[in-house]
């Protein structure tokens, strides 16, 4: 691999974010990955991941965490220039987050079977409707929205 990897650890999604725009307006780089990690600096650290030459992913990096310490916090950086092929697998495996999953099926939409009515009058001799009992023939939020996907 004749590329560079740039790595960029940040405090928080809002530096983490800052830190990409910056470094993908300065230099030509490719975001190869990211990872939410839990328990950085005792908040969420997002560590993000680029690629690219060598002197654009240092560039890229610099300009990344001059900007994401302006509105928040980077916990660290660092840049392997030509990298060992082996690191392409890991490579491989940071770009794996970046590919869009695969959704899940739609679920089949249920209609809700009739219930006798079982209401309970009121003083008033109205009909008072248990709210346990679902409406009929409705289909519930999950549903709808199920099959509209």
């Amino acid at each position: 691999m004749n590329k560079a990897v740039g790595l960029i650890e940040a405090r928080g999604f809002t530096a983490a974010i800052s830190a990409l725009d910056a470094a993908a307006k300065a230099a030509e780089i490719t975001l190869i990955g990211f990872e939410k990690i839990i328990g950085v600096d005792e908040a969420m650290g997002v560590n993000i991941q680029i690629a690219g030459e060598v002197a654009a992913v240092r560039a890229a990096v610099d300009a990344g965490v001059e900007a994401g310490n302006r509105v928040g916090k980077i916990i660290s950086s660092h840049v392997i220039p030509k990298p060992h092929e082996d690191v392409d697998e890991l490579i491989k495996r940071f770009a794996k987050n970046l590919k869009p999953k695969k959704r899940k099926a739609a679920a089949k939409t249920k209609t809700v079977a009739k219930k006798p009515s079982g209401g309970k009058k009121t003083s008033s001799g109205k009909k008072k409707i248990d709210d346990e009992k679902a409406p009929v023939g409705k289909e519930t939020t999950d549903e709808k929205i199920n099959k509209e996907e």
